[in-house]
């Protein structure tokens, strides 16, 4: 007897199957592609016990005539593809005639369908593959599915589908991607009765992420053009203070896409910011030629390849960095205290404040009553190297932070300022740390830091690990100035600093930068640890907290953040400042 036998018909179906229908979900992601290569302007979802009881999915696209409503469940049966040239240009979500005959072959399904003028329609019934009877009904303009007991001749597939309440989150989250992309089409989910999710259909993307997730004033739009490349979409804020993990939707020419590459940009645009790991909120919609992109490479449609996969992770990777370096700071909302009775003694006025200010909002306006320099240009630096605060000019259409006076410092810690549109809280030490770190990246473009000997090398004592990941890094430690080496025992010599430190300074930063650089991984890039070592450097070199400003170095802090390219947030993540707007303040006073 041959140990090869040719599968009989309907296991050969339950193991293609596998490939496409892996839960209710998958189910639902095919039938509503279907129904939008339909033309339907509105789609209605239903389920019941998460999807495995029952999925119900109703369009009021183009339906199908009896001949059609058979083939449609056919095995390699499509409407979408003619010739293997169609396959290099593939314009429709669902093309590979699997889907329906898949669904099929392990649930009981009933398909309705009425083409449009036709004065009756065709509804088939399948069981297990197996078609039980075709007969001519009398139902609605377009097509609806009924998927009933899925798996329900698999039960070892049918025992691995998770919690009804985890199967219908699923249902949701994938629903609510494609009603993302197409915000012309209506959007209905009902789950065991209850309404999930009800999307009239709208003009614009806004409107439908409107719908989907409220007022996010924590969004930033992309957009951009670069030459038949279109990226557009709203991304989390640098500044963002919710969780380190968001949903991350990318849709390629209107279908949702997992792609390494573009995960890999976006991982990239947010990490020239700061160092802190992060996988943001992101909602991007790229749309390209369709002969630049395969969408043929993977069974259920949800991997893509590119052409030109390097010129796309840098269009990607520059119009996030683009945007992020343009975002907001994170804005306060005031709370109205409870209503003040006024007491029955009348007391006196303070004394009148002699300082003024200006009213012009410029560079180099004044930054504090009676303590203006005559000369602004006169700002001293604040201990920082010359060659760190070379920064290339920028116009005012460019600056993210508007000028702002500075009225004073809170508590030594935070800069109290004011520009035409609030009121501003700057943490000193994260601003200068944002300021420094950005000076030393780009000195670091043209050669090593200014390096200075010390008198007498300082001797550290560390944790194996890291000294071990400090000697692993030399060569990166000499870029930024540090010159050291393995000494005996648990020590390790440093013979020379960057000029940019104090030398009572040093230790502290040698044992930051071996923690840092300890949690990195062998393999990882080189720049990725001259960023990690720079941002150690910045956050020890930049001024305290607790520590007392003149009015000359607030405005040097301000004036120097306005001149970064991403100023809402410090190398590590931190915000650097809050805003009041000038709108809160006015509502909270009804002035509004």
């Amino acid at each position: 007897m041959s140990r090869i036998q040719i599968l009989p018909g309907d296991l050969a179906n339950q193991i293609a199957a596998g490939e496409v229908v892996e839960r209710p979900a998958s189910v639902i992601k095919e039938l509503i592609e279907n129904s939008i290569d339909a033309g339907a302007r509105r789609i209605s979802i239903a389920i019941e016990l998460g999807g495995k009881k029952l999925i119900h999915v109703e369009d009021d696209g183009e339906g199908m005539g009896p001949e059609d409503a058979r083939l449609a469940v056919q095995r390699h049966a499509t409407s979408k593809i003619r010739r293997a040239e169609d396959l290099e240009g593939i314009a429709t979500l669902g093309f590979r005639g699997e889907a329906l005959p898949s669904i099929a072959s392990v649930a009981h399904v009933v398909l309705r369908s009425r083409a449009r003028g036709a004065e009756s329609g065709t509804e088939i019934r399948i069981n297990g593959g197996a078609v039980a009877s075709v007969t001519e009904v009398g139902t609605g303009e377009g097509t609806s599915v009924d998927v009933a007991d899925l798996f329900y001749n698999l039960p070892a597939r049918r025992k691995f589908l998770k919690s009804d309440g985890a199967e219908s989150a699923q249902v949701s989250r994938v629903v609510t991607q494609l009603a993302q992309c197409y915000p012309e089409i209506g959007f209905t989910l009902t789950s065991a009765g209850r309404k999930v999710l009800q999307c009239p259909p709208v003009g614009a993307l806004r409107d439908r992420l409107y719908q989907l997730y409220g007022e996010r004033n924590d969004f930033i739009e992309v957009r951009r053009d670069v030459g038949a490349i279109k990226v557009l979409g709203y991304v989390a804020a640098l500044a963002e203070q919710g969780p380190a993990r968001g949903p991350q939707n990318v849709f390629v020419n209107r279908r949702i896409v997992k792609d390494r590459t573009i995960a890999h940009a976006i991982i990239d645009a947010y990490s020239v910011a700061s160092i802190k790991e992060r996988s943001p909120e992101v909602h991007l919609f790229i749309s390209m030629p369709y002969t630049a992109v395969d969408v043929n490479v993977h069974p259920t449609k949800a991997e893509v390849r590119f052409r030109d996969q390097s010129h796309i992770h840098e269009v990607v990777r520059r119009t996030l960095g683009d945007a992020l370096g343009r975002g907001p700071a994170p804005e306060l909302q005031l709370e109205a205290p409870p209503a003040y009775q006024a007491p029955a003694t009348t007391l006196p006025l303070p004394t009148a404040y002699a300082g003024t200010f200006p009213s012009r909002w410029t560079v180099g306006a004044a930054v504090a009553p009676s303590t203006v320099p005559s000369d602004p240009g006169t700002v001293a630096p604040l201990d920082a190297p010359s060659h760190l605060r070379t920064v290339a000019p920028r116009t005012d259409a460019e600056f993210v932070i508007r000028p702002m006076i500075a009225l004073g410092q809170f508590r030594d810690t935070f800069i109290i300022a004011v520009d035409e549109e609030g009121i501003a809280i700057v943490d000193q030490h994260v601003a200068h740390e944002r300021v420094l770190f950005e000076r030393i990246v780009e000195r670091l473009t043209a050669g090593p830091l200014e390096s200075q000997r010390l008198l007498e090398p300082m001797l550290i004592d560390l944790p194996a690990a890291a000294r071990q990941a400090l000697v692993a890094h030399t060569a990166g430690l000499e870029r930024m100035g540090f010159e050291l080496e393995e000494f005996g025992g648990e020590a390790v010599r440093v013979v020379a600093a960057p000029a940019l430190l104090r030398r009572e300074e040093c230790e502290a930063a040698i044992r930051a930068l071996g923690e840092d650089l300890e949690g990195l991984d062998r393999g990882s890039r080189v720049d990725e640890a001259l960023k990690r070592i720079a941002a150690t450097m910045a956050c020890h070199a930049a001024v305290k907290a607790n520590y007392p400003l003149t009015a000359e170095k607030m405005a040097h802090i301000l004036d120097e953040l306005r001149r970064t390219a991403y100023s809402t947030i410090c190398p590590h993540g931190r915000p650097v400042m809050l805003r009041l707007t000038r709108r809160e303040v006015e509502k909270n006073f009804q002035r509004v």
